[in-house]
């Protein structure tokens, strides 16, 4: 939701790693943004209004992203979205720091800062494609924010860590950091960071892309 500069950059990014998107906006002529290679849906209208949602394909969807000029609109679409809908991916962008940190709180993942909006986006986004947060001068080792499955919620961060077979150093959970102990349950809403070789990335985003195996 969203066409700005920010929306038709993601819908543009996302649309080019193979996925389908759908762009909703109140301004058809925010549409040109996308450019005339753009084969998505664009849908005229407020993203929060179920109709509009339904006309976008919002019962298929994946993710969905508000990143509209509007902090309260945006909530409310991602709220609407999360709740009737069913679509645990989804995040807000919001331009008031102080209460992306409140929406944070209430387990929905929000983006406060506007120069690496499309990168953070994305990468709360998909499944696959995970940016590094830090990696080592050889490129050897990295620390990434993974994106998991909606099925690995409920189970205990140590046995994930055991599972994978790779670190799990800490989670963010309503905006701040922890580091689990034995007992500490990955939590809907949690990001998840993994330390692991360069060489292991595609492989853990897609065992975490997937519900976690049975035993």
């Amino acid at each position: 939701m969203g066409c700005g500069r920010v929306g038709a950059s993601l819908a543009k990014s996302l649309e080019k790693r193979g996925h389908s998107v759908a762009v909703i906006d109140v301004d058809v002529d925010s549409f040109r943004r996308l450019g005339p290679d753009f084969r998505g849906r664009t849908v005229k209208g407020v993203g929060f209004d179920r109709e509009v949602l339904a006309e976008a394909g919002i019962r298929e969807a994946d993710g969905f992203a508000a990143v509209s000029s509007g902090d309260n609109s945006n909530i409310l679409a991602a709220r609407v979205v999360r709740e009737q809908f069913g679509v645990h991916n989804v995040v807000a962008r919001i331009y008031d720091q102080g209460r992306a940190e409140v929406y944070e709180r209430l387990g929905i993942p929000t983006v406060a800062t506007v120069r690496w909006a499309a990168n953070q986006v994305l990468r709360r986004l998909l499944p696959e494609g995970s940016e590094p947060v830090w990696r080592d001068p050889a490129g050897l080792v990295r620390l990434v924010q993974m994106h998991t499955h909606h099925d690995w919620v409920g189970r205990k961060v140590h046995a994930i860590q055991s599972q994978v077979g790779t670190p799990l150093p800490f989670v963010v959970r309503f905006g701040k950091g922890v580091v689990p102990d034995s007992d500490t349950i990955l939590q809907d809403g949690d990001l998840l960071f993994v330390a692991c070789s360069t060489e292991r990335v595609s492989e853990l985003e897609a065992i975490f892309a997937r519900p976690p195996a049975r035993h």
